[in-house]
């Protein structure tokens, strides 16, 4: 019977390893009813090996990513989450800067190790969820702790990954963030979004774009001409110029990523030069969009030979 008794808390534990990526903490080894000496002798017998305090790997002492990641959140404790860089990296939207494990711990006065960024907070509530079996904070509030730390251009690129990911979605966000509104990485999230959405009118768009065109050196386009069995927004047919505007460019579904696609390698096909601006752009950055449209149009009068004028 006390063979059996054995047996059953040997599988207990390395079906609970499985689970964990190789690793288990002393308080689930106590809660599944082994005594402490019971642990020390499976440690001196090799069965258990120490990686952080009060967590042990099972077998053998090599652990995966993810298994370092869940030895550093078991050491923390029960109320400890992956989160901030780490969290990112686990969810694979934004790779991990260095590998100090950031974890978040609400309440408590649990001390981590030193190579552990611990982040304390007064409630995690409903922003604790799992990716992989690890505890991890949801992409949610994964991406506004990385808006108080990475660049535009690199948180940026994180919310375009969990939006390919499906992890979460622009609109989905952006309701988000009205809910969330006070919250710490809520303000610079909103105005990248803003940003990256930011949608003119057709004549206001026109309306703006024109005149850059002109500082530019260009002559007066054709607007929303048909070429090439597409709509385009503006057209120099002396220079086979086309330039379009992206007024959405997060979220985009397959079927219209892949119109584009043709649309693009139609007019190339043809023979014509293409480039794109954002909404954004034109509106908040036109030094940058008059910059680019004079070094493409010089390009563009070489190959055509005309002024474009």
């Amino acid at each position: 019977m006390a063979y059996l008794d054995r047996q059953n808390l040997s599988m207990g534990v390395w079906r609970l390893a499985r689970e964990q990526h190789g690793v288990v903490a002393l308080f689930q080894l106590l809660q599944l009813g082994y005594t402490m000496s019971a642990v020390k002798h499976r440690v001196a017998a090799g069965r258990l090996h120490p990686m952080r305090r009060g967590v042990y790997a099972v077998g053998r002492p090599e652990l995966s990513r993810k298994g370092e990641w869940m030895t550093a959140v078991l050491s923390c404790g029960p109320s400890a989450v992956l989160s901030h860089s780490s969290a990112a990296a686990l969810w694979e939207i934004s790779p991990e800067r260095d590998r100090r494990v950031h974890v978040s711990i609400s309440g408590g006065t649990i001390r981590c190790g030193r190579d552990i960024v611990t982040h304390r907070r007064s409630s995690l509530g409903s922003d604790v969820t799992r990716c992989s079996r690890i505890p991890v904070t949801t992409p949610v509030r994964t991406l506004l702790d990385l808006a108080l730390r990475l660049r535009a251009g690199a948180l940026e690129a994180a919310i375009n990954e969990a939006d390919k990911l499906d992890l979460i979605d622009p609109d989905r966000l952006r309701a988000e963030l009205e809910v969330r509104k006070g919250q710490h990485g809520v303000r610079p999230l909103r105005a990248l979004l803003d940003r990256a959405t930011f949608v003119l009118t057709d004549s206001e768009l026109e309306r703006r774009f024109v005149p850059i065109a002109l500082r530019a050196g260009l002559c007066r386009p054709r607007t929303q001409a048909q070429l090439n069995g597409f709509r385009v927004d503006f057209y120099w047919p002396d220079l086979g110029l086309v330039v379009e505007t992206d007024g959405l460019r997060y979220h985009r579904t397959p079927a219209q990523q892949a119109r584009d696609r043709i649309r693009d390698q139609a007019h190339v096909t043809a023979g014509l030069t293409q480039i794109r601006f954002t909404h954004w752009q034109v509106r908040h950055e036109p030094g940058y969009v008059e910059a680019t449209l004079r070094a493409v149009a010089r390009r563009a009068q070489e190959a055509f030979g005309t002024s474009g004028t």
